[in-house]
């Protein structure tokens, strides 16, 4: 008998990701090197610099550059495409260091929800956040779980209270 390995994802999440153009061993280190190098390479006017750590940039070479529209209506809430770019989060540093510190770890851009409604980001964990103007949202453990959770409208845990 011909044994396939357990998939990472449920089958309508990973039929999305491969829709998308990712596959299992996709891995584009250029590319990923390129948003590092952009990222170290910026500093706020406020003098705030962005956090590069290895879960960031293994994420960004597996995702990266990818756009995933959820491949049905959410479970809990509508999913929002998700587009997986850290310099969509460039110009976050202040807000990524803040969330960090509270988190007792370093926070780096990993992409956003939507047109913009909210900056996803990694942790030196691997732990995958969502920022918006309601607050801070914890996703899940690895971004396996986060791209699942968003996909499949999953509601995230709040981590900071209600504006």
């Amino acid at each position: 008998m011909d044994h396939q390995p357990p998939s990472r994802f449920p089958a309508p999440v990973e039929a999305t990701l491969r829709e998308a153009g990712w596959q299992p061993g996709r891995w584009d280190i250029r590319q990923a090197e390129e948003w590092a190098d952009a990222l170290r390479a910026h500093t706020s006017p406020g003098g705030h610099e962005h956090a590069v750590f290895p879960a960031a940039v293994e994420a960004w070479a597996e995702f990266g550059g990818l756009r995933v529209t959820a491949p049905a209506p959410g479970r809990q809430i509508a999913p929002v495409p998700v587009r997986i770019d850290p310099l969509s989060g460039l110009h976050l540093a202040r807000t990524l260091g803040d969330l960090g510190r509270a988190l007792e770890t370093e926070v780096s851009p990993l992409g956003e929800e939507g047109e913009g409604q909210a900056v996803l980001a990694i942790d030196t964990q691997g732990r995958v956040y969502s920022i918006d103007h309601t607050g801070d949202w914890y996703l899940g453990p690895h971004i396996d779980q986060a791209l699942t959770a968003l996909m499949t409208g999953t509601l995230p845990t709040r981590l900071t209270p209600s504006a």
